[in-house]
């Protein structure tokens, strides 16, 4: 039985609040060291970090949701040719399927909004 379209809001919203949640996860782990980040911290990792606990908790809460995923979806796709694709082209290979899927994930909410549960929508009914 397929889930009605009028689910379609709900269900976007839901897919903005998981992926805020797991994205801002990897900033937590850089700057907090939950749990422990291995790597020293360059001013790039610095910059990521930063983006993934801004960008993460703005998309959580829906706020300026399509700017903010149209930015984060550009850092993936920077960050998947920097650090993932000279190693493998094959993406199971160099570790980068999260990076791709974040980014498209990301490019969807740039295009398709915040969803229902979210402060864009709240101002938009305001």
């Amino acid at each position: 039985m397929p889930i009605p379209a009028t689910w379609s809001p709900r269900l976007l919203a839901l897919l903005r609040i998981v992926t805020g949640i797991t994205f801002l996860h990897h900033g937590v782990s850089k700057f907090f060291n939950i749990p422990p980040f291995t790597m020293p911290l360059n001013p790039m990792l610095y910059a990521a970090g930063t983006l993934e606990l801004v960008g993460g908790a703005l998309i959580i809460i829906g706020l300026f949701t399509r700017p903010v995923a149209f930015i984060l979806s550009g850092m993936m796709a920077v960050a998947y040719f920097m650090v993932h694709a000279p190693q493998s082209l094959y993406p199971s290979a160099n570790g980068g399927e999260a990076a791709i899927l974040y980014c498209f994930i990301f490019l969807y909410l740039a295009a398709a909004g915040a969803g229902a549960w979210s402060v864009d929508a709240a101002r938009n009914r305001a």
